[in-house]
């Protein structure tokens, strides 16, 4: 398996995951509210299978971190890069993106997360373009936020309906761009 490194921020840990971190990823994940900007809820099982896929990508050398509150030791979700799995006017590309527990909002984590992975990323990767990509639904306006706090741009001729998303009322989703 290949090893996924360790970056320690402040307040943050972004890590390999754990055993012990698939029960509050599966509850994150079941949380409607969470989960508003997506097409529903996952399993247990699809969480876990999540997390599996999750775990391959990194043998492409980059991957979604668990990431851990550094003073708690508390697990609250995922911030990292991924490959888009679908063919789309902007792929090949890398995406940053992020998942954390209702609970951990609010507090700038998503931002400082997805900075420290955009870093890494300067450093261990090379993006198709030299850029790194984030997207997501229309109206998920706290996420948008977060992309724009990290100096990504967003260009109205980029959006694009999901294609995985087609029978799904809100596949309309907004693409956010920046250099790396």
């Amino acid at each position: 398996m290949t090893e996924i490194p360790v970056i320690v921020g402040d307040r943050l840990v972004l890590r390999g995951w754990r055993e012990d971190d698939l029960e509050p990823f599966a509850s994150l994940n079941a949380d409607p509210r969470v989960m508003e900007h997506f097409p529903g809820t996952l399993t247990h099982e699809q969480s876990d299978a999540l997390v599996k896929r999750v775990l391959d990508h990194w043998s492409t050398g980059f991957g979604l971190w668990a990431l851990e509150e550094r003073a708690s030791g508390r697990f609250i979700g995922f911030v990292g890069l991924s490959s888009p799995s679908f063919d789309g006017h902007f792929t090949p590309a890398v995406e940053v993106g992020w998942r954390l527990a209702r609970e951990s909002w609010g507090h700038g984590y998503a931002t400082e997360g997805a900075r420290a992975s955009l870093e890494w990323a300067r450093d261990h990767i090379s993006p198709p373009r030299g850029e790194i990509v984030s997207f997501t639904t229309v109206g998920n306006l706290r996420s948008r936020r977060v992309m724009e706090k990290l100096g990504f741009t967003h260009r109205e001729e980029d959006d694009f309906d999901h294609p995985a998303l087609r029978d799904w009322e809100f596949r309309r989703h907004v693409l956010y761009r920046r250099a790396l």
